[in-house]
């Protein structure tokens, strides 16, 4: 077996591994990453192609799948959850609409894609071609979220995408039955860093949407419409918050999706209760309105860079009563990092002082240092491992001390770079 790296090498964004079983190639992945201008995994040729996985529906794992199906051709399979399907089409037809003058493939791509989806369940091994096998675990990443093994001739690959071994009160933990193996392909976003502890972000979190409300105030909570906006919810409802909860934008389309799919969910009656029980606004008479209530606003986008988002920070800026609370990851040069580093934000076509009170808490979906070192202590066999999916340091750095502590022949690949097994 060879695996090709074509993306997310030293980088977060535009992943892609290319396997090569022979004469069978299976594709895991095909991602974006989304800066003004998309940027693309290396080429492959479709036709040379026998399947492709898609992990996740974000949109650095699913991306560019599309691209695979510009000849109109329903000729490849594509392999992954119904919840992994129907979440990927919902951000990929939003990241056409914004982007679509970047992008090589249109709509009627996706369709054809959506198409050749083949809906896996965990743990059921699904053979490609003659004598190759993959077979999804369950993530804990986002709903319908996958690992995956790909088997040859007695060798397995297993790549992590993104994983999350807490768990969450979304998600069940990831699985991590899967076996002895000969190459791990392990995410490295927060490998040189430990989180917040997940219960500490719940109780400030809370803490502070107690302190907003009682001061007669709204608190906007900006997330991404696919698990963090859920994942607040359900902390909420948890939680048992007394208070009004309001949800907006793509999350509402992304709530129905998962409502229809409680088997992916830890806890499908506290999802149920939060994102039944919560208000859910379906105009602009409406909107202007609730943000001069004292209640919980989730809605996208998580950066701030678009939605609904961008009129609720406008509006919930201007009064110190209110506030905002930070829970998704921001990239440079995002508004959502110039509100958290410098309490900042455009307010109609001016940057203005930010008066509302801002605070940050971490819940993101990724593993932290202490947890991907575990899934590395529970590895079976002698692997060759590529540490991808973080920054050159992240990525480097872990490769280094994965080698030092456990003698595994670890690496951070350049994109291009092969490793048989």
């Amino acid at each position: 077996m060879k695996v090709q790296v074509l993306g997310a090498a030293k980088e977060v964004g535009r992943s892609a591994f290319l396997v090569n079983c022979n004469n069978t190639n299976i594709l895991m992945d095909y991602g974006v990453l989304l800066k003004r201008e998309p940027i693309f995994p290396m080429h492959v040729k479709p036709k040379e192609i026998d399947a492709v996985v898609i992990t996740h529906a974000h949109l650095d794992h699913s991306g560019f799948v599309p691209s695979l199906y510009l000849s109109g051709s329903a000729d490849i399979p594509a392999l992954g959850t119904l919840p992994t399907f129907e979440l990927s089409q919902l951000l990929i037809e939003d990241m056409i609409k914004i982007s679509g003058f970047y992008l090589p493939f249109e709509y009627i791509d996706l369709m054809t894609m959506m198409k050749s989806s083949k809906n896996l369940s965990y743990t059921e091994p699904y053979r490609v071609g003659n004598d190759a096998t993959v077979t999804l675990y369950e993530s804990g990443h986002v709903v319908g979220g996958s690992t995956v093994v790909v088997e040859h001739e007695g060798k397995r690959v297993f790549y992590t995408g993104d994983i999350n071994t807490r768990g969450s009160k979304l998600l069940r933990p990831a699985d991590l039955d899967f076996g002895e193996i000969d190459l791990m392909i392990i995410e490295s976003t927060y490998s040189q860093a430990n989180q917040q502890p997940r219960e500490e972000a719940e109780k400030g979190l809370l803490e502070f949407a107690y302190e907003v409300i009682d001061r007669d105030g709204t608190l906007f909570i900006p997330s991404f419409s696919v698990e963090r906006a859920q994942e607040i919810a359900c902390v909420l409802k948890a939680n048992n918050f007394p208070h009004k909860v309001v949800m907006d934008g793509m999350a509402l389309k992304a709530n129905e999706i998962m409502g229809r799919h409680p088997e992916y969910l830890k806890d499908p009656e506290v999802f149920r209760r939060a994102i039944g029980e919560a208000e859910w606004i379906s105009g602009w008479s409406r909107r202007r309105k609730v943000v001069k209530e004292p209640c919980v606003i989730i809605s996208p986008a998580g950066m701030l860079v678009g939605g609904t988002a961008i009129f609720y920070t406008q509006q919930i800026a201007m009064s110190e009563k209110n506030g905002i609370a930070m829970v998704s990851y921001q990239g440079e040069g995002t508004p959502g990092k110039l509100l958290l580093d410098k309490r900042v934000t455009n307010i109609d076509g001016k940057m203005r002082k930010c008066l509302a009170d801002v605070k940050r808490f971490e819940f993101s979906g990724h593993n932290s240092r202490t947890e991907l070192f575990e899934i590395l202590d529970r590895v079976r066999g002698n692997p060759k491992v590529l540490t991808v999916h973080g920054d050159g340091q992240s990525c480097t750095r872990f490769a280094e001390e994965i080698k030092e502590k456990y003698g595994f022949d670890a690496m951070a690949p350049d994109a291009g770079a092969v490793v048989e097994v």
